[in-house]
């Protein structure tokens, strides 16, 4: 991950839940980007292109949001949960996304079909939207999701056994220097 976002490591910690917070924030995300799709009318015309009606090409889409959502939450880990830049980093995803998923898969997927003009025009700028709505919530949608140290501590990952090198349970092994191990090999 990006140097700058490691103070304090990019993992998400034990107590707290990534992908949950990522799916309900990519869900949450997709009200201003429905909002810009019938607005542009590209909503119509993906629906068109995907053979489905514009509710159902909503449902299919709140669902792949949701876990567009879930990647964002796994992939930035504990930057997603910086206040100030995570809609900066949510936009990057949203474009991101754009590029991957609209520019590359739909074609793909429908058999060279793509949305044109000011539809093309509307699924960028909701899907760059989407990631902004995404990057800004999740911050406050992750924070109420934490678990309590309580609940967590029964978990490997925090409790007694988190001391334990390499999380490894039962007896300790011994370790030596690389010389004095190579001396050991050698050894009968």
């Amino acid at each position: 991950m990006i140097g700058f976002t490691a103070a304090h490591g990019d993992e998400p910690g034990p107590t707290q839940r990534p992908l949950l917070a990522g799916a309900i924030s990519g869900v949450i995300g997709t009200a201003p980007a429905i909002a810009i799709l019938m607005l542009s009318g590209a909503l119509r015309v993906e629906a068109q292109i995907l053979g489905m009606s514009e509710p159902a090409t909503v449902a299919a889409g709140c669902v792949v949001m949701a876990l567009a959502g879930a990647v964002y939450g796994r992939l930035f880990g504990r930057a997603a949960n910086d206040v100030r830049g995570g809609w900066l980093f949510g936009m990057a995803f949203g474009f991101a996304l754009w590029a991957a998923g609209a520019v590359m898969v739909l074609p793909l997927a429908s058999g060279g079909k793509a949305p044109a003009g000011m539809a093309a025009t509307g699924v960028f700028l909701s899907l760059v939207a989407w990631g902004t709505a995404l990057g800004t919530v999740h911050p406050f949608v992750h924070r109420p999701l934490h678990r309590s140290i309580e609940s967590a501590s029964k978990r490997a990952e925090v409790g007694p056994s988190a001391a334990v090198s390499n999380r490894q349970q039962g007896p300790r092994r011994e370790l030596k220097p690389p010389q004095e191990a190579r001396r050991d090999q050698q050894q009968p």
